[in-house]
């Protein structure tokens, strides 16, 4: 069964040409757009695709508002945001917002297909070119450790967050701990809920803002 997807972009030439180049995958199918974000919700809201991809800047309600009302209506939509505009409070309020993807709009037509499978599979997904500043901005200064959220998690469950926020994937998670990738899923799931994460990216942030993951790659505890 195809990939299904929705794309909201004020620019009809922009929304036009993402449609027609996930269009022509087979795997892919684009079943609605939009030009602003009320349109954006509405037709998530009425088609429930697997994927919404939505600009940010927009007439009306921008792609933000609409990302946070999608995914909080559609916990099954995987919303991915795509700008023009290389800014670091674009890329964190679409984190918190719970988009799972963040492309810019010059990111290769492969790319873009690329981050619809990989968000549609139940992955997340960033830009390259912005990959970077989610650790970059602690750089500044990580903040002290809050044992809040992480007194929730079990030390194993703290380990597994560890290498989670360093980018590891559950089967290298696996070898480094020395346990089964089953059990590498479970941890994360646990984790998960227990720090009201909705994906790995968030799970990540949550690790670099309670300073169990510094930046340069270390731990509260090195």
């Amino acid at each position: 069964m195809a990939i299904t997807v929705t794309v909201a972009d004020d620019q009809a030439i922009v929304r036009a040409g993402i449609a027609a180049v996930l269009d022509a995958e087979p795997d892919l199918s684009v079943i609605g757009q939009a030009a602003d974000g009320e349109a954006a919700l509405a037709l998530a809201l009425a088609l429930r695709p697997d994927v919404a991809l939505v600009d940010i800047r927009m007439p009306g309600t921008d792609g933000l508002a609409a990302t946070a009302r999608i995914t909080s209506a559609l916990p099954g939509t995987r919303v991915v945001v795509l700008t023009s505009f290389d800014l670091d409070e674009y890329l964190f309020a679409a984190l918190r917002a719970g988009a799972v993807g963040f492309l810019l709009k010059d990111a290769a037509p492969e790319r873009v297909i690329d981050a619809v499978r990989v968000v549609a599979r139940g992955d997340a997904l960033l830009d390259p070119a912005v990959t970077g500043r989610l650790i970059g901005r602690f750089a500044r200064g990580p903040a002290p450790l809050d044992a809040s959220p992480l007194g929730l998690l079990t030390p194993r469950e703290t380990q597994v967050l560890g290498l989670v926020a360093r980018g590891l994937a559950n089967a290298e998670i696996a070898a480094a701990l020395g346990i089964g990738a089953a059990t590498v899923k479970d941890h994360v799931a646990a984790l998960l809920a227990k720090l009201g994460a909705r994906d790995r990216i968030q799970a990540t942030i949550a690790a670099y803002e309670t300073g169990l993951i510094r930046p340069g790659g270390g731990s509260a505890a090195d």
